[in-house]
């Protein structure tokens, strides 16, 4: 399903992830979750089959970047634990992104979406030529980069929600754009430079925005995913 807010949980540990989750237990449509490096280095693959079992669908966000051979084993390992959504970086290269989908892919023929990170919202277009020495334009890399995740056979690319009518444009509209650099209009930018609103996110082609301290720190996290909800796919709230 297109269209939805991902929940950030950038824990620390199993406590403070389900403490936070307690409080959505009354709701009938269970937030989906994005299990980063942090919870998932700290828990290991365990907490993803909790949260399954409760219920929220995953997007496992560990952002394989190696050799072709070691993702494909890597990625033949993750697909035993039934996420929804999982990624790599693009600059790993097509073939490293095609051995990451052939050791996704179950021997029944299905996989979990696979996508892969173009530029992080946190590279700036100068970081990008001074410390990364691409001298393309942040535009220029990040189209380069999702024609290549398609021609790998991913399903779309993590990108700026600035980015996502850019990727929309180089690679189809049913390619996805799995948008993090999410804030409210009245809220603070923290350590992200490419960011803009829920509502504006879908407007210029996000399908899935990926949203964490503007909902985890918030003084009331459930009004804030319900606000994100509200701004960015208000038919999920009429649907729940």
């Amino acid at each position: 399903m297109k269209n939805d807010v991902i929940i950030a949980c950038d824990f620390g540990s199993a406590k403070e992830a389900f403490e936070f989750l307690d409080l959505f237990a009354r709701e009938e449509r269970k937030p989906f979750l994005k299990i980063g490096m942090e919870l998932y280095y700290a828990e290991g693959p365990e907490m993803v089959r909790e949260l399954k079992r409760r219920g929220h669908r995953i997007f496992l966000d560990l952002k394989l970047h190696d050799i072709p051979n070691t993702v494909r084993r890597t990625m033949q390992v993750l697909s035993r634990l039934d996420v929804d959504m999982t990624n790599v970086h693009a600059a790993g290269t097509i073939d490293m992104m095609r051995a990451a989908r052939e050791g996704l892919t179950r021997p029944d023929g299905t996989r979990p979406l696979l996508i892969a990170v173009t530029q992080l919202t946190s590279t700036s277009q100068e970081r990008m030529q001074r410390e990364l020495l691409v001298d393309a334009s942040i535009d220029e890399a990040i189209a380069h980069y999702a024609r290549n995740a398609r021609e790998a056979g991913l399903d779309g690319v993590v990108c700026s929600p600035l980015e996502a009518s850019l990727v929309k444009a180089a690679c189809g509209p049913e390619f996805l754009a799995v948008t993090p650099g999410i804030r409210f209009a009245d809220a603070a930018t923290d350590d992200q430079v490419r960011i803009t609103t829920p509502a504006r996110a879908r407007e210029i082609g996000s399908d899935f925005i990926v949203v964490g301290r503007p909902i985890t720190a918030a003084a009331d996290p459930l009004a804030a995913w319900r606000r994100c909800l509200n701004e960015f796919c208000p038919e999920t709230l009429k649907n729940a």
